[in-house]
């Protein structure tokens, strides 16, 4: 256990070094910016209580936010991820055994859970961010293409990420 929270945090500490400053960094196109700090939210473990998800997910965002000088945005965007995280999982988990599994991550889960739950995930973190970014809808368009190219290329960049870094699970020999 004690192993474990440690690799956790560490992971999380690097990840949110590397958002901090690298990623915020990264501008491709003029509106594709990567968001990898939402990886270490993704894979926190599902029986941690809500309330320590909260807590964490808004100091997050809010770190983000301070370097990126973003005002908010990040931390709401991340208790929004936070909040709906549950819903996924279960929209997403057919079989209610399933659910019990501590982290999503191929180490416990295969490729086709993981994309549709990184999809999801990041997709409704970059739906506050471009919303509040555009607040208006005179540039729909714009919004809609920042909205699909950030949510595609973070969702890759997480997933390479998960599969390099996390082990997949073994297949026991027959």
């Amino acid at each position: 256990m004690n192993n474990e929270l440690t690799k956790q945090l560490f992971r999380f500490l690097l990840l949110l070094a590397l958002q901090v400053l690298i990623c915020n960094h990264i501008c491709l196109f003029g509106f594709m910016s990567p968001d990898i700090y939402l990886l270490a939210l993704m894979l926190l473990p599902l029986t941690l209580s809500k309330s320590v998800q909260y807590i964490i997910a808004f100091a997050t965002g809010l770190i983000v936010d301070l370097f990126a000088l973003t005002y908010g945005i990040h931390a709401l965007a991340s208790l929004l991820m936070i909040t709906l995280r549950p819903w996924i999982i279960i929209l997403l988990s057919i079989n209610k055994k399933k659910m019990d599994e501590n982290v999503p991550s191929p180490k416990n889960r295969d490729f086709r859970w993981l994309l549709p739950y990184t999809l999801l995930m990041v997709f409704s973190h970059q739906l506050i961010i471009d919303l509040i970014e555009a607040w208006s809808f005179s540039r729909f368009g714009a919004t809609l293409l920042s909205l699909a190219a950030n949510t595609l290329f973070t969702s890759i960049l997480i997933l390479c990420l998960e599969y390099i870094f996390i082990p997949k699970k073994t297949s026991t020999p027959t």
